[in-house]
């Protein structure tokens, strides 16, 4: 999830276990804790690409780095500050960092909880960014921040932030499952015989959902909203595996291939190959667009390694999804 869901889970996981003793100080802490598995964001630049898509959300969104952890940035914390039970500051940066690896799980990129283990959970219930899930909880932790420590509203305020938050979260699997049912529906109806598909949410909702779909020589890219009326269009998009050639026995190259879960296509543009990773779709909801939110250019070295450029993103993109979202989220 973004950084400010984060930070409002951490201060408000931080306040249920040490608010009634050092106040809003558990908050402060609750949220600096819930931001340090991110860090592993660092590693970008100092590994290549692939090195840093498989870190990330890795080895510090484990269970492994909650439990060996949070003790050591506990002792820390209690050589400064007044409180010094070393038990109490553990439970806190224990439960702030694995509520955030939870929460991480649930979108589509997903969190590696068991590592060393190699398994990524990724639900795809929530999208990264969802302001009914961050917006209440925030004001609920604000509400509770205003209390003294001793309150009884401090954690009821408290308290219910965490309810309406983890409530939302259920009722996205029920919305997930929905859209899946209309999704599955659909390609029956059309005829379209598939391999796989996967639904995740759109940008800021959990109203228009979207599904990837593979076929034998294809990927489909469809939206439904709950309030749509009329049949699904699908946008087709042909793998192009073969453009990889030999490339595509290189080791590098199927690891990237591993982290997009084989769901990606190639294009190829000025003698230049684009890999293109189709989990996370493309930055429009028209069809057929070819503005994928994860492009990477595959660049030769001089030794003829390939390594991994990823295109930027123009803001005018992402200005245009918003505005189109708003409109297709009201049905088709």
């Amino acid at each position: 999830m973004d950084s400010l869901t984060q930070i409002v889970l951490g201060a408000a996981v931080g306040e249920a276990v040490l608010g009634r003793k050092i106040g809003n100080k558990a908050m402060l802490y609750g949220a600096i804790a819930g931001t340090i598995p991110d860090l592993d964001v660092i590693s970008s630049f100092f590994t290549d690409t692939v090195t840093a898509l498989e870190m990330h959300r890795g080895f510090t969104h484990s269970i492994f780095f909650s439990v060996v952890f949070a003790p050591i940035f506990a002792f820390i914390v209690s050589r400064y500050e007044r409180y010094k039970n070393i038990k109490d500051w553990s439970w806190l940066f224990f439960w702030a960092f694995l509520t955030h690896s939870i929460l991480d799980a649930q979108t589509t990129w997903g969190t590696q909880l068991f590592w060393p283990l190699d398994i990524r959970l990724a639900f795809k219930n929530i999208f990264v960014v969802d302001p009914l899930y961050t917006i209440p909880f925030l004001v609920f932790l604000i509400l509770a921040m205003r209390q003294k420590k001793e309150a009884k509203k401090r954690r009821v305020y408290n308290n219910l932030g965490l309810f309406v938050s983890s409530s939302y979260l259920i009722l996205t699997l029920f919305l997930k499952w929905f859209a899946y049912q209309n999704f599955s529906q659909e390609l029956k109806n059309q005829n379209i015989h598939y391999k796989a598909f996967t639904v995740k949410p759109t940008p800021l909702n959990t109203i228009l959902w979207t599904a990837n779909v593979e076929t034998e020589n294809s990927f489909l890219i469809g939206y439904n909203s709950f309030f749509d009326k009329n049949p699904i269009q699908f946008s087709r998009y042909p793998k192009n595996h073969h453009l990889l050639g030999d490339l595509a026995n290189h080791p590098k190259i199927k690891r990237m291939i591993k982290i997009s879960k084989g769901f990606y296509t190639i294009n190829e543009l000025n003698n230049v190959l684009y890999f293109n990773d189709l989990r996370f779709g493309v930055l429009s909801i028209q069809t057929n667009a070819k503005n994928f939110v994860f492009k990477y250019a595959i660049e030769l070295d001089e030794e003829g390694t390939p390594f991994f450029m990823e295109e930027t993103k123009e803001k005018q993109e992402g200005k245009k999804l918003l505005s189109d979202l708003w409109i297709r989220i009201k049905g088709n």
